[in-house]
C-alpha cells in the first residue's frame, strides 16, 4: 500500500497574516530569533495576537543550527509558560527548534494540547508542513534529523512580504535547498504520484523563480512562487524521503558549519551523477520538465547536471568545498567519518542507489 500523509492547513497570499486570529488560543509561545524582533516582523506576527486578545512569550533566542541544549532550555520554558499555542516565525532554525520544543514538550506532559503554528520566512527548508526537524549535537559534531509525526505543524502561513529583504545569498542557498528537497523527493525509492506532483511544481518553480528573487529581491511574484515551491517540496518529501546529498550535507554541515543549502547545492550535483544508474529516467523527466535536451537519459542526466551547475554559478555558489574556507587537512581527515555519519542518516535509505561507505567517500572527495 501506498500512503500521503498531509495534516497541515495552509493559508497563503496576501494578508495571510490575519489567519493568526482564527487559532483557539489563550497563550503564545513564540520562537523567532533577535533579526526577526529588531527588524519589527516579530511585532507585525503578534499585532495579531494582541487583537484576539491572545497573550504571548516570546523566546528570541534562536540561533543557525539550533543545538540539542538550545532546544531542551527553550523546551524548559515552554512549559512553565503554560501555553496552549506555539508560533515559529522565522527560517528552518526557527521553525525546527519550535517543532522540537512542540514535541519535548509532547513528550513530558502527553496531556497538554499545543496548536503549532509556522510562518516560514525563508523559501527553504519547508519545514512548515514536515515531519522532520533538523538538530544539532555539538558533543559529536553532527546534526540529528528527527523524524514524527508528531512534529508536522497544525498550520502553515506563507506570507511572501517576509522573505522580501532576505539577501541574496541566502535566496540562492535556500532557494537551493528547495531544488534539492523536490529533486530527491520526485527520484526517491519511495516516490508516489501524489509526492510526484509536488516535487514537479517546486522543481519548475525554482527553474523559473529562483534567480529572479536572488537578482531582484523585490519581485513579489518570484518571492511568491519560490515560498509556495519550498512548501510543496516539503509536502513532497516528508512523504517520499530524500536521499544522500541531504545525508552527505548533515554530515559536512555538522563537521565545518557550512550553511545546509550550501552544502545541498555543492553536493546535488554529483549526486545526480552517482544516482543515475538507478535513476536515469527520472532525470531525464525532470530535464524535459524544465524545458532541457533529453532525447536519452544520457543526455537528460548530463544537461541536467549542467543546469544545476549553471543556476549554482549565476548565484555565485561554488562548485567546490575548498572555496568554502574549509580545510583540507581537516577535510580529508574527516572523510571516513563524514562518510559513516551519511550512511547511517534516515536520508540515505530512501535514495534511489545504495551506496558504499567508499562511494560515499569518493563524491565527499569529488566536491573537494
Amino acid at each position: 500500500m501506498t500512503q500521503f500523509y498531509g495534516k497541515t492547513k495552509i493559508c497563503y497570499g496576501p494578508y495571510a497574516l490575519e489567519t493568526l486570529e482564527s487559532f483557539p488560543a489563550s497563550h503564545a509561545f513564540v520562537v523567532t530569533d533577535p533579526f526577526m524582533v529588531k527588524s519589527g516582523f516579530a511585532n507585525q506576527a503578534v499585532s495579531h495576537l494582541k487583537r484576539k486578545g491572545i497573550s504571548f512569550d516570546i523566546f528570541s533566542g534562536v540561533e543557525p543550527d539550533p543545538t540539542l541544549q538550545a532546544v531542551v532550555e527553550a523546551t524548559g520554558l515552554f512549559l512553565r509558560s503554560k501555553a496552549d499555542m506555539i508560533l515559529a516565525l522565522g527560517g528552518g532554525s526557527a521553525i525546527d527548534m519550535a517543532k522540537a520544543i512542540s514535541y519535548f514538550g509532547r513528550k513530558a506532559d502527553q496531556n497538554r494540547k499545543t496548536l503549532l503554528v509556522a510562518i516560514p520566512t525563508t523559501s527553504g527548508t519547508g519545514s512548515e508542513v514536515t515531519s522532520i526537524a533538523v538538530i544539532t549535537d555539538k558533543v559529536n559534531a553532527v546534526k540529528i534529523p528527527l523524524n514524527d509525526e508528531l512534529l508536522i505543524p497544525d498550520a502553515a502561513i506563507l506570507d511572501a512580504r517576509f522573505t522580501r529583504t532576505v539577501p541574496p545569498q541566502v535566496t540562492a542557498s535556500t532557494g537551493m535547498d528547495v531544488l534539492t528537497h523536490a529533486v530527491e523527493a520526485y527520484t526517491s525509492r519511495h516516490s508516489n504520484v501524489f509526492t510526484a506532483i509536488y516535487a514537479e511544481r517546486a522543481i519548475r518553480n525554482v527553474f523559473s523563480y529562483l534567480h529572479r528573487a536572488y537578482s531582484q529581491g523585490d519581485d513579489m511574484i518570484a518571492r511568491d512562487n519560490m515560498l509556495i515551491g519550498s512548501c510543496m517540496a516539503g509536502l513532497a518529501f516528508t512523504n517520499s524521503g530524500l536521499g544522500i546529498t541531504h545525508s552527505m550535507a548533515h554530515s559536512l554541515g555538522g563537521l565545518f558549519h557550512i550553511p545546509h543549502g550550501l552544502a545541498n547545492a555543492v553536493l546535488l550535483p554529483v549526486v545526480i551523477d552517482f544516482n543515475s544508474f538507478d535513476a536515469g529516467v527520472k532525470y531525464r523527466e525532470i530535464a524535459e520538465m524544465v524545458g532541457l535536451p533529453a532525447a536519452t537519459v544520457e543526455e537528460g542526466t548530463r544537461n541536467l547536471v549542467s543546469a544545476v551547475r549553471d543556476l549554482n554559478a549565476s548565484m555565485g555558489i561554488p562548485a567546490h568545498v575548498r572555496e568554502l574556507k574549509v580545510n583540507e587537512s581537516e577535510y580529508r581527515k574527516s572523510l571516513d567519518a563524514m562518510a559513516a555519519n551519511a550512511l547511517e542518516d534516515i536520508c540515505t535509505e530512501s535514495n534511489p542507489r545504495m551506496p558504499s561507505h567508499d562511494d560515499i567517500v569518493k563524491l565527499l572527495e569529488s566536491v573537494w
